[in-house]
C-alpha cells in the first residue's frame, strides 16, 4: 500500500485526540488523522481514508459511511459518544459495590431510544449477601423483559455469556468498579497486547483506557467487543421530555391508560402510572428515577 490518491474502507478501533486506529480490509492498523481541523470520527465508524506514506501505516480521514446508531450521553454542556453501528449494549452492575439505579435506568433508555438490545450482566454473585439484595433491587427489570445474567467472573462458567456476544459488535457498559477490565481479559487473553499496540499507535500511553476499545472476539464471523470507559454520570438531555416515559417500559405499559394524553405522571387525575404505583405494579424507586429525569429535562425545555 503507498501514498495514493485511492480512497479506502476502514473500521475505527479506537481514537485519542485528533489520531484513530483504522483497520483497513485486509486487516492492517493504520495511524489516520482526520481531514481538517475537527473530527466527528467515533470507535465502530466504518470511514473513507486515503494513505499518505509509502509504507501504508498512515492516512487521512476523508469521510464517515452513513451509521446505522450511534450510541452516546449528553449533558447540559457536552455530547459524549462511546461509539457507531452497534448491535448490543452489555449493562455491567455488580454485587458490590451497590449499584446505581439511576445510572442502569439512564443507560437502558439510552439504548432503548437508540433500538439497541440489552443485557444486564449482574457479576460478583460469589457475594451471598450482597447478591441477594441486588436481585432484589433487578427484579423489576427482569420483570419489565430485560435479560439479566449472573455469573462471577472471577472463576464462574460464562458460556451463557458468550453466546449472547456471538453475533455482531457489543459494548459493555458501566461504571469503574464492576468488572469490565476482568471481563475483558476472560473473553481476550490478548487484550493487554492489543491495548499496548493501540497505546503505541496513538502515542496515548495510559491515557488510552479513557476512550471506547473495539476488539474482535471474532473477525469471521463479525462478532466484537468494545470496553468503554466507566462512568459516574449519564445525562439524557438528547431524550424529548415528551419521550421520557415511553422508554420506561414499566411506566410505558401504563401511561398509555392515563385520562390525559400529556400526563406528566406526577399528580393529574385518571394518572394510570400513579394508579399502578399505588397498586405495587410499578416500584417506587423506578417512579421516583423517572421524577428525577423529567426535573432533570424540563430545566432544558424553553
Amino acid at each position: 500500500m503507498s501514498t495514493s490518491p485511492e480512497l479506502h474502507t476502514g473500521l475505527v478501533l479506537a481514537g485519542h485526540g485528533r489520531h484513530y486506529l483504522v483497520e483497513a480490509q485486509d486487516g492492517k492498523h493504520i495511524r489516520c488523522s482526520p481531514r481538517g481541523k475537527k473530527s466527528d470520527c467515533v470507535v465502530g465508524d466504518q470511514v473513507h481514508w486515503r494513505s499518505t506514506d509509502t509504507r501504508g501505516e498512515e492516512g487521512v480521514i476523508e469521510a464517515i459511511l452513513p451509521r446505522k446508531n450511534l450510541f452516546y450521553r449528553q449533558d447540559e454542556w457536552r455530547t459524549k459518544s462511546f461509539a457507531a453501528n452497534l448491535d448490543h449494549i452489555l449493562v455491567m452492575v455488580a454485587a458490590e459495590p451497590v449499584f446505581s439505579e439511576s445510572q442502569l435506568s439512564r443507560a437502558l433508555i439510552a439504548a432503548g431510544q437508540a433500538r439497541l438490545a440489552v443485557t444486564i450482566l449482574l457479576n460478583k454473585i460469589d457475594l451471598p449477601e450482597a447478591a441477594a439484595l441486588a436481585r432484589e433491587r433487578l427484579a423489576p427489570y427482569k420483570a419489565m423483559g430485560y435479560d439479566v445474567i449472573e455469573t462471577s467472573l472471577k472463576g464462574a462458567d460464562i458460556a451463557p455469556l458468550e453466546a449472547k456476544l456471538a453475533q455482531g459488535a457489543t459494548l459493555v457498559l458501566g461504571p469503574s468498579g464492576t468488572g469490565k477490565s476482568t471481563l475483558v481479559n476472560r473473553l481476550l487473553p490478548q487484550a493487554e497486547a492489543i491495548v499496548g499496540e493501540i497505546s503505541t499507535a496513538l502515542n496515548s500511553g495510559r491515557h488510552t483506557t479513557t476512550h471506547t476499545r473495539w476488539y474482535w472476539l471474532n473477525r469471521d464471523q463479525g462478532s466484537a467487543l468494545l470496553d468503554s470507559p466507566g462512568f459516574q454520570e449519564f445525562g439524557l438531555q438528547h431524550i424529548p421530555l415528551a419521550d421520557l416515559a415511553a422508554w420506561m417500559p414499566d411506566l410505558q405499559r401504563h401511561a398509555e391508560h392515563c385520562r390525559f394524553s400529556n400526563c406528566s405522571h406526577d399528580h393529574e387525575p385518571g394518572c394510570s402510572v400513579l394508579a399502578a404505583l399505588e397498586r405495587g405494579d410499578i416500584s417506587p424507586s423506578r417512579h421516583r428515577i423517572y421524577l428525577e429525569l423529567r426535573q432533570e429535562l424540563q430545566r432544558t425545555v424553553w
